[in-house]
């Protein structure tokens, strides 16, 4: 055993939380107990491997310490002692029990926020208090999310278990859209005085990877991974010194992870051969076209909009929209692209990014005034510290 530094210790800790999680929660069949010997467990790993080292099987050794207090509990509560006959620990932790514990609290019968909350808690091992800040509520109310999922959970007798093949369809479909709202939020956060959240960032990787390694031929779960890996590709390039927005046209491309580029490229191709064509392809589509680009100049703008013409049939909404109506900017011409947009303002009036995006057409048309109006609305509407930032440049330049 070597000694770990904390960022070792902490990634370990992390790997490992969640998988010890869901075989605890398909052992005791209780997710508030089980997470108490989750933390306990990872208590016992914080006090002892900064001293003896990581151990060469570290989730073993968190099981173990599991096992050996959960067995103990049951010993000291006098209603169990009869139960502790028929509970049979095995002495090894069980495989990997992630894939049931995520689409457990990703039900669909649980409200997308608890959805979240109990996904970030359970599999992820983030504090209540974490996941307070992530989303900018209080920690109580995430607190109450997580007790009435979990009571739901046991109440409604909801099973732990990947569903059946009739209902994977539907149930998948809510996985994948709590993976990519987690991105999201990491990745440009909405709120709060961080611009990004890697934390957040690297949990929606996570999961995303770990669905793609239980579920290899869902091209959707292909799909989001891809993704999820050329936007966080280009995260070198995205913020300059003073943690200010880059703009794609701006980043410097030779701080692009091109070998991660390549990756999530060959993974766009697995599951096109496999002609299930989904909105998480087709986004991730989009964003390779911007990623294999060398230089600004060489997008395949013309591309970029048959892709966005693809996603709004299958998956239509006015933002999809707006970023089509961006992509006819450079096809089109700034005026064809402003009527489109302009065309989306009953249902975008209170986005910033609607603002914000007249603002550059209108500038391009030479009408300043009006750009200068669609601004300052953007940056009322805008949270995230850096896109605010970036439209205050803005106005001050103009």
């Amino acid at each position: 055993m070597s000694q770990p530094t904390y960022a070792e210790l902490a990634r370990v800790v992390r790997d490992h939380a969640g998988q010890l999680a869901a075989s605890l929660v398909h052992l005791v069949g209780d997710f508030s107990a089980a997470e108490d010997l989750v933390q306990d467990a990872i208590e016992a790993a914080l006090t002892h491997w900064p001293v003896e080292g990581i151990p060469d099987r570290p989730a073993a050794w968190m099981y173990t310490v599991a096992r050996r207090r959960g067995l103990d509990q049951i010993r000291r509560e006098q209603r169990h002692r009869r139960k502790l006959a028929l509970v049979a620990w095995p002495a090894e932790p069980p495989p990997d029990d992630r894939l049931r514990l995520i689409f457990t609290c990703c039900h669909p019968a649980l409200p997308r926020a608890a959805q979240v909350a109990l996904t970030l808690r359970v599999v992820c091992g983030l504090t209540t208090a974490q996941i307070a800040r992530a989303f900018l509520v209080p920690e109580s109310t995430v607190g109450q999310r997580i007790t009435r999922a979990k009571r739901k959970i046991n109440d409604a007798g909801i099973p732990y278990r990947i569903p059946s093949a009739d209902d994977l369809g539907p149930r998948l479909t809510e996985v994948l859209a709590v993976i990519y709202l987690l991105f999201n939020e990491g990745y440009l956060s909405t709120g709060g005085d961080q611009a990004q959240s890697r934390d957040l960032a690297d949990d929606a990787e996570f999961l995303a990877a770990l669905l793609h390694q239980l579920m290899p031929t869902e091209p959707e779960v292909a799909g989001l991974l891809a993704l999820i890996r050329l936007h966080r590709a280009r995260i070198s390039a995205r913020f300059d010194r003073d943690d200010e927005i880059v703009q794609l046209q701006h980043q410097d491309r030779s701080l692009w992870n091109r070998r991660a580029i390549a990756a999530a490229g060959r993974l766009i191709a697995q599951a096109a051969a496999r002609r299930r064509a989904g909105p998480y392809q087709l986004q991730a589509a989009i964003v390779a076209c911007h990623a294999e680009a060398t230089r600004w100049e060489e997008t395949d703008w013309t591309q970029i909009t048959v892709l966005y013409d693809l996603l709004l049939r299958l998956a239509p909404s006015p933002v999809t929209r707006l970023h089509r109506a961006i992509a006819l900017r450079y096809v089109s011409g700034p005026s064809f692209a402003l009527t489109e947009v302009d065309a989306l303002a009953g249902e975008l009036n209170d986005y910033h990014l609607f603002h914000a995006t007249r603002a550059e057409l209108l500038r391009d048309l030479g009408d300043a005034t009006q750009a200068r109006t669609a601004d300052e609305r953007a940056l009322a509407l805008a949270t995230n510290p850096a896109e605010r930032s970036l439209l205050r440049h803005r106005l001050n330049w103009a």
